[in-house]
């Protein structure tokens, strides 16, 4: 099996937006013939699971208006342009719950849907979280609310369909299999 099966004919950027980019490539497939294909362009993004202590994660309630209902959920971010990846989950980590960690320790990195887009999620376990002395802010567009649960709490939320998007499953067997 080659290593890269299709050839670039051709790219167009066909939006740009505050996060992501969609490019639409045109490739030829390695069986013969081209297709056109649209992939979403992404900086990337940290997946935090902040730990008051060993037996507890914070999560967030938050809105998501693409699936129309409030969820919780891990903290997570977009990498800022250059941003390195732990400095950005220091970041997110003040500005979604309001504490900074002094321990941020890298746990694994995944691509949540390769199949159209190119964002990696890198998932890092916060500790030893305090105050910050200067208050950070969150983005205008968000409306968050943190609470410390027990990892068993989660799972409970899991099972009964509160917690639905894949970082925050994923987060929660992470720490788990580190424990």
């Amino acid at each position: 099996m080659s290593a890269r099966p299709h050839a670039l004919l051709s790219r167009s950027v066909v939006f740009r937006g505050r996060v992501f980019r969609v490019e639409r490539d045109r490739v030829r497939i390695r069986r013969g013939g081209a297709a056109v294909l649209d992939v979403v362009r992404h900086r990337g993004s940290v997946v935090l699971i902040p730990q008051p202590d060993p037996g507890h994660v914070i999560l967030i309630r938050q809105y998501r208006h693409a699936i129309r209902r409030w969820i919780w959920e891990l903290p997570a971010g977009s990498l800022e342009a250059g941003e390195a990846p732990a400095r950005a989950a220091r970041r997110e980590c003040g500005e979604e719950i309001g504490l900074v960690p002094g321990r941020v320790d890298r746990l694994a990195a995944y691509y949540p849907t390769p199949g159209f887009c190119d964002e990696k999620m890198i998932f890092f376990r916060c500790r030893d979280l305090r105050t910050p002395a200067t208050p950070l802010e969150g983005d205008e567009d968000e409306d968050i609310r943190p609470r410390a649960f027990t990892l068993a709490g989660v799972r409970r939320l899991i099972a009964r369909g509160d917690v639905v998007d894949m970082k925050t499953v994923v987060g929660l067997a992470l720490v788990e299999r580190r424990r």
